[in-house]
């Protein structure tokens, strides 16, 4: 009797940890700029919104870009904020395009001070136009090493969806 109580509380408290992961997040209230799935602990995906990106720690990144002239401020959260509030902390993300072209970002890439997912271009939001709403972008003049055809690579614009792998 005592051991079928004991398995009861468990399967409750799981069920209530579970239920608490998957409420953890607030829904958008408009037009969903990114989702992330593949969560594992969140059942479905995770939806932001412009509102709930910029609830998030924003940071400014000012570099020079392969894509744009001169240098440019780009604000937006850090990809090590975006990933710690999501609870990830190992593996690759698939990062997708409104067009559905996609790259493949290590997890170990995000790191503080690393890249940003961007959702202001020189204090302006970017439009599908000029690579937005949102664009991943790295801090290509604080080391060589964001300088390479493999960090380019990974630098997509147009983002709408994050796979974890």
């Amino acid at each position: 009797m005592l051991e079928s109580i004991r398995i009861g509380l468990a399967a409750f408290a799981i069920a209530a940890l579970s239920a608490a992961s998957t409420s953890a997040f607030s829904p958008p209230e408009g037009p969903v700029l990114l989702t992330v799935e593949g969560l594992a602990d969140v059942q479905g995906p995770v939806a932001f919104d412009r509102a709930l990106l910029e609830a998030l720690p924003a940071v400014e990144l000012k570099t020079a870009t392969i894509w744009t002239d001169g240098e440019q401020v780009f604000t937006g959260v850090e990809l090590a904020v975006l990933l710690a509030h999501l609870g990830v902390e190992g593996g690759t993300l698939r990062a997708i395009a409104i067009n559905d072209y996609s790259v493949d970002i290590p997890v170990a890439d995000a790191v503080p001070g690393g890249p940003i997912i961007a959702y202001l271009q020189n204090g302006a939001p970017m439009s599908v136009r000029d690579r937005g709403p949102l664009w991943i972008i790295y801090p290509y003049d604080a080391s060589a090493a964001y300088r390479t055809e493999a960090i380019y690579a990974r630098s997509i614009w147009q983002l709408s969806r994050i796979e974890l792998e």
